[in-house]
């Protein structure tokens, strides 16, 4: 397994095959996204242990759906099955799989500690109200400030996270070594990544401004209220189909094939 290095420009092309796969098969990757929405909803509702196992689902459900995007691209029809791939490759695999999980729980909280700590006890959004954000909320600077620095701690726990499940799953690296490739590869292409965010930026503010436009020309908040979160979720289960052409073309095996 090697490094592939590729320009900046392939960040647009991941974003169009993601795009184009969804279009190709939508109930399926749609469906899937919002079988995986609500699993790892009705697990952080559980009392004292639900968050932290669904955070630590969270590795294994992006395989999931990047094996459903895998399976789309290739033509065939993706079954709710595949979202348990991870946990049918193995013993070996899977018990590497639940520990990166912890280790995603586990950085996720700190993220959230060191948030909450460096904006003077101003707790995260994700650990108040029930995880919804209010605009009470936005007007307490705490949060406020809490909000931003967990974005920006985010930023390294997701890059060390990209393309780990993918490593432990398809190619059997050990979960410490696979948070140092996926690091190490987002840097290599860390001009495709940025080119990739910033035309998914573009995608989504483009489709809030449509969406907004045909609202008021409907019916005004009412039918925006009706059809924002919707299209929300297909434009999140749109990304995620792109996320497993990141992996693809960030690596290549001994003999310089795609790797998956």
């Amino acid at each position: 397994m090697k490094l592939n290095p590729v320009p900046a420009r392939t960040g647009l092309l991941w974003v169009q095959l993601g795009i184009r796969t969804f279009v190709r098969q939508p109930l399926a990757l749609a469906g899937l996204f919002f079988l995986f929405m609500m699993v790892v909803s009705a697990l952080s509702m559980l009392p004292l242990l639900g968050q932290p196992l669904a955070l630590a689902l969270l590795p294994a459900a992006t395989l999931g759906l990047m094996a459903a995007t895998r399976e789309a691209h290739s033509g065939q029809f993706p079954m709710p099955a595949v979202l348990a791939s991870a946990f049918r490759a193995g013993k070996d695999r899977l018990r590497a799989m639940l520990v990166l999980g912890g280790l995603y729980a586990l950085g996720s909280f700190v993220v959230m500690g060191l948030s909450a700590l460096l904006a003077g006890g101003g707790l995260p959004p994700v650990a108040t109200e029930g995880g919804e954000l209010t605009e009470a909320m936005l007007r307490q600077p705490g949060v406020l400030r809490g909000l931003v620095l967990s974005m920006l701690l985010y930023l390294p726990l997701g890059l060390l996270f990209w393309h780990a499940p993918a490593l432990v799953h398809w190619h059997g690296v050990s979960p410490v070594k696979s948070l140092f490739f996926s690091a190490l590869a987002c840097w290599t292409n860390k001009g495709a990544l940025l080119v990739y965010f910033l035309a998914w930026t573009g995608v989504f503010v483009g489709v809030s401004l449509a969406v907004v436009l045909l609202a008021g020309a409907l019916g005004g908040p009412q039918v925006l209220a009706a059809i924002v979160f919707p299209m929300a979720m297909l434009m999140s289960a749109m990304f995620f189909s792109s996320l497993y052409f990141t992996f693809r073309d960030s690596f290549v095996t001994d003999d310089g094939q795609a790797p998956a």
